[in-house]
């Protein structure tokens, strides 16, 4: 498994791991049924903590991109394309907040920073 931890990243690491499964499962890198590494395969490659990974794992269980089966592993799920679709708008919705948050900082109006976000569309329209 090709996960990157980034120790000086402000992101926590079990946080990294989600990401960085949650897209290669969205991308179809990891295909639904794949079994994933176990929790102390995993924690082993990447030399951390395995209740980080556990973590990670219940985590991505939760949102349903993966299926533990007891005394078997975990697997990657069939991920419900709407899901995929509202992930992509968070992260979207995020970037937006990011930068709304950005323009105020700036000194910004709102009519200020709809005109900038209309001339930036523009560009891609």
């Amino acid at each position: 498994m090709n996960i990157i931890i980034n120790n000086s990243s402000m992101t926590p690491i079990y946080e990294q791991i989600v990401s960085q499964m949650k897209e290669k499962i969205m991308t179809g890198q990891l295909k639904p049924d794949t079994m994933l590494p176990s929790v102390r395969t995993l924690s082993k490659d990447l030399c951390i903590s395995a209740l980080t990974v556990k973590k990670a794992y219940d985590a991505m269980e939760q949102e349903g991109y993966i299926v533990t089966v007891h005394g078997k592993g975990s697997f990657v799920a069939n991920v419900n394309p709407n899901l995929a679709m509202e992930e992509k708008q968070k992260e979207v919705e995020k970037l937006f907040e990011q930068g709304i948050r950005k323009a105020k900082e700036c000194g910004m109006s709102a009519e200020d920073t709809k005109e900038l976000f209309q001339v930036v569309l523009s560009d891609f329209e």
